[in-house]
């Protein structure tokens, strides 16, 4: 069978993450939602996104598909039920659809005429950027579970100091000496090629993801993620870091979500708690305005390419958008827009050539391309930005 995963209505609930990538290549838990999908499934998947993103992020279409919404996070359940669908079944939750299948163009889906097959068990669904962390500790668990599930962990290396044992499990290639691990309050999964250094203290639940590193002495608190190849330190709380971003050095982050190729400068702080314990009210990409979010909690929302000098300080529910460069004293405004330059002080705006020039090193040093199609996107995401930036 064909599986495709398409952006729900959440999808702009969702930027500025899913201006540079389709819902189902967010990450929470330990894997995306589309490792998730295949790994229960079994099988490959494409993506049903936005036009500028298709040549990166293409569709398969063939004769008999399966269309999925990646709002939704797979059980074992949901995944069996996915694979029995038959023509003209479609299975929802409440009024939501969650999957259906389909010989129709995507343009010709009616699903008056469709056998509506009810998902009543507990799912966890993505609608708003602040569920990547606030629903992250579950997310975590069920990854830990289907990851781990009849696999021996490496052994825990004798010189740590640990609490819970059968609630971690050490990928091949992890490095960790004199570290202390607690993992009574949730799971802590140590990925492939990861270090964590001497001193550091982590609190599940807490995963480590492929290549990257815990610097000396860091705090961190779960339900906390770092993607592929990412460098933390200082103290985090509750936060998810997709890949290749960097928040090397101390300083506080915490219910936060970096994208990917984002950077922390030292001694960077971000506020999560009002003065007043007051509701954090955070932009609304929807309404082009502050919305309330019903959460005491909330830190910072970064972007992809976003980047911050050292001493930055983030007020309580900030939004920086796609390739913004933060710096200087004060803090800065609460919505920063994609390719924004400055601080405090005011804004400029961080002009393609100059932010793709950046891209280059920065990504070059990982080894990585920053391809034509990359530019593509960014450049889209500029023209598609442009109404929030004083120009």
């Amino acid at each position: 069978m064909n599986y495709i995963l398409f952006d729900g209505p959440s999808r702009n609930n969702l930027l500025p993450f899913t201006y540079t990538r389709p819902m189902a290549d967010i990450r929470i838990g330990i894997l995306t939602i589309r490792e998730k999908w295949e790994l229960h499934l079994g099988c490959t998947t494409t993506t049903l996104t936005e036009d500028y993103l298709s040549e990166k992020y293409p569709m398969v279409e063939m004769d008999e598909n399966v269309m999925i919404n990646a709002s939704y996070l797979p059980t074992t359940e949901l995944a069996e039920m996915v694979k029995s669908l038959e023509d003209n079944q479609a299975i929802f939750k409440d009024e939501d659809v969650i999957a259906f299948f389909s010989k129709d163009s995507q343009d010709n889906i009616d699903f008056e005429r469709y056998e509506a097959i009810e998902f009543n068990d507990e799912l966890i669904k993505i609608e708003h950027t602040w569920d990547i962390y606030s629903k992250n500790g579950q997310a975590i668990q069920e990854d830990f579970e289907i990851l781990t599930k009849n696999r021996k962990s490496k052994p825990i290396p004798s010189s740590n100091n640990v609490i819970g044992h059968e609630h971690i499990f050490i990928e091949e290639g992890a490095t960790l000496e004199f570290v202390t691990l607690n993992a009574n309050k949730g799971p802590i999964y140590i990925g492939k090629d990861t270090e964590i250094m001497e001193g550091s203290i982590i609190r599940g639940p807490f995963a480590l993801c492929e290549g990257s590193t815990v610097k000396l002495g860091a705090k961190i608190y779960g339900p906390t993620t770092i993607g592929p190849f990412c460098k933390v330190g200082g103290e985090i709380t509750n936060s998810v870091l997709f890949a290749y971003s960097n928040k090397a050095h101390e300083g506080y982050l915490g219910n936060s979500v970096l994208g990917e190729w984002c950077n922390i400068g030292a001694d960077t702080n971000t506020s999560n708690l009002k003065n007043d314990y007051s509701q954090v009210r955070l932009w609304d990409y929807q309404t082009d305005s502050f919305a309330r979010t019903g959460l005491q909690f909330c830190g910072l929302m970064m972007g992809d390419h976003s980047k911050c000098g050292i001493n930055t300080m983030f007020n309580t529910g900030t939004v920086v958008g796609v390739n913004a460069n933060i710096f200087g004293a004060g803090f800065p405004r609460n919505f920063i827009p994609s390719f924004s330059w400055g601080g405090h002080g005011g804004f400029t705006t961080y002009l393609p050539k100059k932010a793709f020039e950046v891209a280059k090193v920065v990504m070059s040093r990982r080894h990585i391309e920053f391809s034509e199609q990359d530019a593509k996107i960014l450049e889209h995401v500029f023209e598609l930005t442009k109404k929030y930036r004083r120009e």
